[in-house]
């Protein structure tokens, strides 16, 4: 059997094709069609989920001057042939907002020293205030992906692009795109030739000071290459794309029955092994509430409101909780209800 490699796919000797998914890394931002949202699909100020310097959909975070200035969404409100975008909303008038996404280093080393383009495209509900949006591609020289992701030292007055903060840099000049109310494809480039430069960051935001409740910037399709010139957007599958995502976020949400053991009377103990080896050993967290775990063994279920974890690796977390008495090396089966989770994150 002969094989072929051209472009996007893989051809046979019998002609037949394999292309869904099968596409190199020629954009090195992860979810730029917005359609990863592991987090939910909408973040306002309650449990502060739309804070300055708070991820959103998959790796995406805001930048914003203050809490709770724009919710966000993911929304449908999108150009022919996209399915979704990022829709920042104004919740607190009068400040610069925007998103940013670091680029892991082993994902953009061999683009450090040479020419990078950013596209995407966007549009805004009204020009009447949201009429000065920017794009920047931000150089950071310290320690490769130990990223403070807060790039701004101040936001400035309007029109005045953002201070950032030591190690990162403007590779370009931004100026002002022109977006308005119909999407269009928009582009920057620029040389990443500061000295010991280590990632990338890409930042888009509002340059203005001058806002009004309810007023919308969408935002899709958001693509980062190699070269001088902006390509058409890479589109990889779904679960090509969920799997890039959960190397640097995971979460469980309600699950099923996982095995799971008593080391001593009053103690069970699990192994959650992640879908995907995840960048470093991640954080992890729980959501704390009534009875939202369980613990099947021997006919009976224990139930508690959280749980602990004793240690982490890029493959596996081990969790533990403090259970009802059991015999101690008996095996049973652990579970998140309604209303749990566990994530695990190891974004930059």
């Amino acid at each position: 059997m002969s094989v072929s490699y051209g472009g996007d796919s893989i051809t046979f000797a019998d002609s037949s094709t394999i292309a869904s998914g099968f596409t190199g890394f020629k954009n090195r931002v992860i979810n730029g069609g917005m359609d990863i949202a592991q987090r939910g699909t909408s973040f306002t100020s309650t449990s502060s989920a739309n804070n300055d310097d708070t991820y959103v959909l998959d790796r995406f975070y805001i930048l914003s001057d203050g809490n709770d200035i724009v919710d966000v969404t993911q929304t449908t409100t999108v150009p022919t042939g996209a399915k979704y975008s990022i829709g920042l909303d104004v919740e607190t008038v009068n400040k610069k907002f925007g998103i940013a996404q670091i680029i892991e280093n082993a994902n953009c080393y061999d683009a450090i020293g040479g020419n990078v383009t950013i596209s995407f495209q966007a549009k805004v509900s009204a020009t009447a205030n949201l009429d000065n949006i920017k794009c920047a591609i931000v150089a950071w020289s310290g320690t490769a992906d130990t990223v403070t992701s807060d790039i701004i030292s101040a936001w400035g007055v309007e029109g005045t692009n953002p201070t950032l903060i030591a190690n990162a840099t403007y590779e370009n000049t931004p100026a002002n795109l022109g977006v308005t109310t119909s999407f269009a494809t928009y582009s920057v480039t620029a040389n990443v030739d500061t000295a010991s430069t280590s990632n990338i960051i890409l930042f888009i935001w509002s340059d203005v000071t001058t806002t009004a409740l309810g007023e919308f910037l969408y935002i899709t399709n958001v693509q980062l290459e190699k070269g001088s010139t902006a390509s058409s957007f890479e589109y990889r599958s779904y679960g090509a794309e969920l799997a890039l995502c959960q190397r640097y976020y995971w979460q469980t949400g309600t699950t099923g029955n996982i095995p799971a053991w008593t080391w001593v009377s009053t103690q069970l103990g699990t192994t959650f092994w992640f879908p995907v080896p995840m960048r470093s050993a991640p954080t992890a967290a729980v959501t704390t509430a009534t009875n939202v775990y369980n613990f099947y063994m021997a006919g009976s279920v224990s139930q508690f409101n959280s749980i602990s974890f004793n240690g982490a690796d890029t493959r596996s977390s081990d969790l533990y909780a403090t259970t009802s008495s059991k015999t101690a090396g008996q095996g049973g089966f652990f579970g998140v209800g309604a209303g749990g989770n566990i994530m695990f994150s190891s974004e930059l």
